[in-house]
């Protein structure tokens, strides 16, 4: 990214999504939510939305505030609502989580912390789309990564819509029929306009750009790339249609979700010929720790959509195994893996941006020890796998042993991500010429350093 530009709140939001992810891997581990509850119960609920808004959005929000005018060569429209943004997100995560608790009986909180939470979720997600769209718009035509991502925003606010719809209706503040038939029948419809629309399509967008880049392969617009794009819209737009369908009590909503899984599977097949092909012809033969350990989140993408597409899978308890593997090895995966890079990268462009071309730097790659962070990858993807399997087997407690076993792999990964933050592992000689910046953990960057 010559020339590139630094998110002031990028790091902010890696920090807190880590501390999510942790968080919820801690619950799984200790028995709370599934399977020692029901898929339904508050419990539950408590470790999913901490799992997809508190880890894996905001993990995907401070990508895009960094990444979006990268793929349309443009600056961030509106940055200084990055931070609003986040403290809406943060504190409508946690005014959730009370009522999920509340709703369990565990502690007698106010049922009213549910449409709160809900009310400043869509707020802040609103927030952060409009300054991602308001970017976007900026380059049209768009490119084709970025009309991904602009799909993913459609997602995402679709989502947080029927979200805070759901809060109403918990929470006994709208108890409306229409509402009534939506908590029943649409809590696939949310989970597939999130974790399929929002972060999938917006997942996949962004790695066309960043496989590219990190691989030095040629960026091409191909047929499949397009035909991809329009399988996952039209894929969204069933999920939607869905929604409408259940609110007005009409049938259908069966086939067409059926449907929308069958367009899935077809777009991610295309996709995997792309990813293929961009690796096939990258110009760095030797692909690094960050590309490679994609390649498990891949695999666990394809394999849990072929599950979620068997009849018996999706409708019986296999489908709680399909959907872990979608969260923690494709999306979690991806994520992990990337974040070895991307971290590494900013802090490169932070540390050692202002003195480039005038003194000798480190590598970016001098940032990071691939050695340490390969078999804790392989560790994490094993132990994932193989939950799922326990998952699918009907066996709580080895399943709790195998979150252990991802929280630590987590743990160890996170700590490889600080050590790159303080340039622990930069050569020596290297590390500290003049001039250069030593980055914050976590904080934003102030004015004067950016």
């Amino acid at each position: 990214m010559p020339g590139a530009t630094l998110s002031r709140w990028t790091m902010s939001y890696f920090a807190i999504a880590c501390l999510m992810l942790l968080t919820a891997q801690g619950l799984m581990a200790a028995g709370y939510g599934y399977p020692a509850a029901s898929i339904g119960a508050p419990e539950t609920l408590v470790v999913v939305h901490v799992t997809v808004i508190g880890w894996l959005s905001l993990l995907m929000g401070g990508a895009l505030l960094q990444f979006v005018p990268v793929l349309v060569a443009r600056p961030l429209v509106g940055g200084r609502f990055a931070a609003p943004a986040l403290v809406l997100l943060a504190g409508g995560l946690a005014a959730l989580v009370a009522g999920f608790v509340a709703l369990s009986g565990s502690l007698d909180l106010p049922l009213f912390l549910l449409p709160l939470g809900g009310g400043m979720l869509l707020a802040g997600f609103g927030l952060l789309a409009g300054v991602l769209a308001a970017t976007l718009r900026t380059a049209r035509p768009l490119p084709l990564p970025a009309r991904f991502v602009a799909a993913g925003l459609v997602c995402l606010l679709a989502a947080v819509l029927v979200g805070a719809a759901f809060t109403a209706g918990l929470s006994g503040l709208d108890e409306s029929a229409p509402l009534a038939r939506l908590l029943a029948d649409g809590v696939p419809l949310h989970a597939a306009l999130g974790l399929g629309g929002w972060l999938s399509i917006t997942a996949v967008g962004v790695s066309y750009r960043l496989l590219a880049m990190f691989l030095l392969a040629p960026e091409t617009d191909r047929r499949t790339s397009r035909a991809a794009w329009w399988a996952m819209v039209l894929a969204a737009g069933l999920v939607a249609l869905c929604v409408v369908l259940v609110l007005f009590a009409v049938s259908g909503v069966d086939v067409l979700f059926t449907a929308a899984l069958v367009l899935s599977l077809a777009a991610v097949a295309l996709y995997g010929g792309d990813v293929r092909h961009i690796y096939r012809s990258r110009k760095r033969k030797q692909a690094e720790l960050n590309i490679r350990a994609t390649f498990p989140a891949f695999s666990a993408l394809g394999l849990s959509l072929v599950l979620l597409n068997i009849p018996a899978v999706r409708g019986g308890e296999g489908v709680a195994a399909a959907v872990y593997l979608f969260v923690f090895g494709w999306l979690t995966g991806l994520g992990l893996a990337q974040l070895f890079k991307i971290v590494a990268f900013l802090t490169w462009l932070e540390a050692y941006g202002p003195i480039l071309g005038r003194m000798p730097v480190p590598r970016v790659q001098d940032l990071v020890e691939e050695r340490h962070a390969r078999i804790l990858f392989g560790v994490y993807y094993a132990a994932c796998a193989a939950a799922a399997l326990a998952l699918l087997a009907g066996a709580p407690g080895m399943f709790r042993g195998l979150v252990a076993l991802q929280l630590l792999a987590t743990l160890a990964l996170a700590r490889e991500f600080i050590r790159t933050r303080r340039l622990a592992v930069v050569p020596a000689a290297l590390r500290a010429p003049a001039g250069m910046v030593q980055p914050h953990l976590f904080l934003p960057l102030s004015a004067s350093r950016r």
